[in-house]
């Protein structure tokens, strides 16, 4: 036996204990893992093929050698299908029932005109021994099958790099590595097969088999290397592209590593080729977000958009090593804003009186409460309560419907009159309170008697009666200071009510200061 074909044999072998190793590696350590199951098989299939094709190469006879051709193509012909169901779901691809089966009807019509050849010549016309050759080596004139064969094994490759290529793209560049790597190791077999049907390989040998040790090294590569299966890409793609959130993934140093579709709109700079530059180098143009960012701890970033404004929850999370170092971080901005604007309606539903649109008592003294905790020493406020004289003959005389529409206009009309950061709210019943920051009492009774004459002059019409309104009001008035009053909101709402109290007990539609009388 030649020394050459000896190194081809060892190379078959070593090829074909590849394969089984691999096929070993992936049965024990990838079990769940997607494209784990056709790449167990595939790998299986090609250790037999190779060493089938090995022993071909090493009989000595016709008989012998047709033999080993014969369990060559017991395997051989599903080697193409097993590549292309591993490239589809690696790439996260699921075919239905009815078309995965019909991908094993050409193997198996291949090997059962494989071997009853002898009764038909379709798949070999001819089979002999070359001549001129330092070893036996089979002459094989090709049937119209053989062709069928052939095709159909360059369309399930071809299909299968596609289907790769095709997710080249948007995979990050580690996972195009794998598929890199992967594409080349399904285009080592196609070479191959062109030199041997060609009649280029050297004494017409097969170099289909020895491509699969090229083809399964590149597949080791990316196996071990880069965890092919493990990692997912096309899952990782899958999920990561369809997510609502934005997501961003830096290295510990703050380069951008990756990021989503969803993180665009957001951060309209991001490119391919931002990738591998500082984040605020990215975020060079918006401040508010780099300021969340660099803070490093979550938070809230509103964003302005076409007028509307979105809220974004910012949210870190550390990414680990299989070691457990910290490697980099996860930063994803989480649209909130209908869950925002939800409590804001709630907050507005809670807080407003349902009939006269403006604020409740217990909102009124919360608002009120927080004013004054503001408020700088030495600052005037005012509190005004007033109620609608003569409120029950409204309502025993027109109904309670008129009664409502007379509150509703009223409370209208004083909210008109009044300031942006002055305050009004519902009592209770027909009692009304208007808080005055920074007024002086002159200034409150000024802006109070206006309102009052505006009342008294802007007759309410319900159905075509004419019902002549007039008000009380209490004024109290007190000047902050650090320390003359614990709690002046208490103080403001007991003089007010007193007030109001001796505008009614003063003929009414009148104002009254606590502690003086203040005419119309």
């Amino acid at each position: 036996m030649g020394h050459e074909l000896w190194m081809y044999i060892l190379t078959l072998t070593f090829s074909g204990g590849l394969s089984l190793s691999l096929c070993l590696f992936a049965h024990f350590k990838l079990r769940n893992a997607p494209g784990a199951g056709p790449y167990k098989i595939l790998t299986l299939l090609s250790a037999i093929f190779t060493f089938s094709y090995a022993f071909e190469l090493s009989g000595s006879t016709l008989a012998e050698i047709q033999f080993w051709l014969g369990i060559e193509y017991l395997f051989m012909p599903f080697i193409p299908v097993f590549t292309l169901l591993m490239c589809l779901e690696y790439a996260g691809h699921k075919l239905g029932k009815r078309l995965y089966f019909s991908l094993f009807i050409i193997p198996i019509l291949t090997i059962f005109m494989h071997h009853t050849n002898k009764l038909h010549h379709f798949y070999y016309s001819a089979v002999r021994l070359r001549e001129n050759t330092p070893f036996p080596v089979l002459d094989l004139e090709y049937g119209f099958w053989f062709y069928v064969h052939a095709i159909f094994l360059f369309v399930c490759l071809m299909f299968s790099m596609i289907i790769l290529l095709l997710r080249l793209r948007r995979s990050f560049w580690r996972f195009r590595m794998q598929i890199l790597l992967m594409t080349a190791g399904l285009a080592v077999p196609i070479v191959a097969n062109h030199y041997y049907l060609n009649d280029l390989s050297p004494y017409g040998i097969d170099l289909g088999p020895v491509s699969m040790s090229i083809s399964f090294i590149l597949h080791g590569i990316a196996l071990f290397s880069f965890q092919m299966f493990n990692l997912a890409p096309i899952a990782r793609d899958t999920v990561f592209e369809s997510m609502k959130e934005g997501v961003i993934v830096l290295n510990q140093n703050g380069a951008i590593v990756d990021f989503n579709q969803a993180m665009l709109p957001v951060m309209p700079d991001l490119k391919q080729s931002a990738i591998g530059k500082h984040i605020h180098d990215v975020l060079h143009g918006n401040s508010t977000l780099r300021k969340v960012i660099c803070s490093g701890k979550n938070g809230d970033y509103v964003w302005e958009n076409e007028g509307e404004q979105v809220h974004f929850q910012v949210q870190f999370s550390p990414v680990y090593s299989l070691n457990k170092d910290p490697i980099g971080r996860i930063i994803s901005l989480a649209d909130v804003t209908e869950k925002v604007n939800m409590q804001k309606t709630l907050k507005r539903l809670a807080s407003i009186d349902s009939l006269t649109q403006i604020y409740n008592r217990a909102y009124f003294l919360s608002e009120m409460e927080s004013s004054l905790s503001t408020l700088s020493p030495g600052s005037d406020v005012s509190l005004i309560m007033f109620d609608i004289d003569h409120f029950k003959h409204v309502n025993d005389t027109y109904g309670h419907e008129a009664g409502d529409l007379v509150l509703v206009q009223i409370a209208g009309l004083v909210k008109n009159s009044l300031r942006k950061r002055d305050i009004i709210g519902r009592y209770g019943g027909e009692e009304f309170m208007i808080y005055l920051p920074d007024t002086p009492a002159h200034d409150a009774h000024l802006l109070i008697e206006a309102i009052r004459l505006d009342i008294a002059g802007s007759p309410i019409i319900v159905d075509d009666n004419r019902i002549s309104i007039t008000s009380s009001f209490g004024l109290s008035h007190t000047n902050v200071s650090a320390d003359n009053l614990d709690n002046p909101s208490k103080i403001l709402l007991k003089h007010a009510d007193l007030a109001l109290y001796d505008a009614k007990r003063n003929g009414r539609n009148n104002v009254q200061r606590y502690g003086e009388i203040l005419h119309a």
